[in-house]
């Protein structure tokens, strides 16, 4: 057993065409040697930083952590806020990221292997 303090797990920028607006950092929270199951860390995006539309091959859940941030599919878009659980099916497309006002972070977590798909320019 290990207990994880998201203070102590220092949070590395996040530079790839997938996330568009601002900066976003990660704090990897299981690595890869940790687990047999499972990708879980927590993304920092900066107030108007998102991802693009993408799919998982895997399900994903979201765990929000901090701020207000907004979650959307092709038809529907929600602001999430501390507490928020969001579960998103594999292969539906979707994204997630900070209001143009505040800062946004979540709890990520999908299958160990899941791969993402960008579907936005």
């Amino acid at each position: 057993m290990k207990v994880l303090k998201p203070q102590d797990i220092p949070a590395e920028a996040v530079n790839t065409p997938l996330f568009t607006g601002g900066p976003v950092t990660r704090q990897p929270l299981l690595t890869p040697e940790m687990t047999q199951n499972f990708n879980l860390g927590i993304v920092n995006f900066t107030p108007g930083a998102r991802n693009k539309m993408h799919t998982h091959s895997s399900d994903q859940v979201l765990f929000v952590t901090a701020g207000k941030g907004i979650i959307a599919t092709e038809t529907s878009q929600q602001v999430i806020t501390v507490g928020d659980v969001v579960h998103i099916p594999a292969e539906e497309k979707h994204w997630h990221g900070a209001t143009p006002e505040s800062a946004f972070s979540h709890i990520a977590l999908t299958a160990k292997g899941s791969t993402t798909t960008q579907v936005e320019d």
